[in-house]
């Protein structure tokens, strides 16, 4: 079974970066990013159980940013929330659950920082 895979990124074009697994449970799909600013961002979906399983980080370098988080599929949203990057790598990470669609999962993660007005995108189609 083929993957499809699609990363995008505001400003700067996005690093053009991705790996296809199909380990236990069904294929996955990895994709990196920059974000508007000088952040970037990595989404991961993967098969398990009927379900996705999708991670979202983005990668400030800068302990204690909050940022605005949202992510959908198929333009239906299954997580939105605030996260703080922590210690030591000015990091935060969103991990959930969504269902596994009939045909191709088009999964797509945002995040917003508002003190600085920097935001990230990623998409993938699974």
């Amino acid at each position: 079974m083929g993957v499809l895979a699609l990363g995008l990124g505001f400003g700067a074009a996005p690093m053009a970066t991705a790996s296809a697994s199909h380990g236990g449970g069904g294929g996955g799909v990895q994709w990196i990013g920059m974000c508007s600013g000088s952040s970037d961002w990595k989404l991961k979906a993967k098969h398990d159980d009927g379900r996705i399983e999708v991670e979202f980080e983005v990668d400030s370098n800068r302990v204690g940013q909050n940022w605005r988080v949202r992510l959908a599929d198929n333009g239906t949203t299954f997580f939105t929330g605030t996260r703080r990057t922590t210690a030591p790598s000015g990091a935060f990470e969103v991990r959930r659950f969504t269902g596994n669609r009939a045909g191709i999962d088009h999964i797509v993660g945002t995040a917003t920082n508002p003190a600085t007005g920097e935001t990230c995108r990623g998409a993938l189609s699974l």
